[in-house]
């Protein structure tokens, strides 16, 4: 992911934790702050290491990455979004983070469009 897609400092993470809304399901929470004139949305990880080892929250990480990379259109732009991965997450496979992930998002509202199979 590009660093204009990335939320890196504290006070940002800070800030979508006490303003923004959530939502949750089993693998994962996500935090929505809605920010207008952003011409797109900015995503923050957070994996615990009850998760698992280094190698098993760095999988996490690169598959939370490629999702949210692969459905860049379907996200609503003005939103920054803090995703928190709970410990089911480190039993998924890529296809079930995606799956997961839609799923959170479209509870939010945030997800623009119907995937057209």
């Amino acid at each position: 992911m590009k660093k204009e897609y990335r939320i890196k400092k504290n006070e940002e993470f800070q800030a979508v934790f006490n303003r923004g809304a959530s939502v949750a399901n089993r693998q994962f929470v996500v935090y929505a702050l809605k920010k207008e004139g952003q011409p797109h949305f900015r995503i923050g990880l957070s994996v615990s290491k009850k998760v698992g080892n280094a190698v098993v929250r760095n999988q996490v990480k690169r598959y939370i990455r490629a999702a949210c990379q692969t459905h860049t259109a379907s996200l609503s732009p003005a939103y920054d979004f803090v995703i928190i991965a709970r410990n089911p997450a480190a039993a998924l496979t890529q296809q079930e983070v995606t799956d997961s992930l839609r799923h959170v998002f479209k509870r939010a509202g945030v997800w623009k469009r119907q995937e057209q199979k």
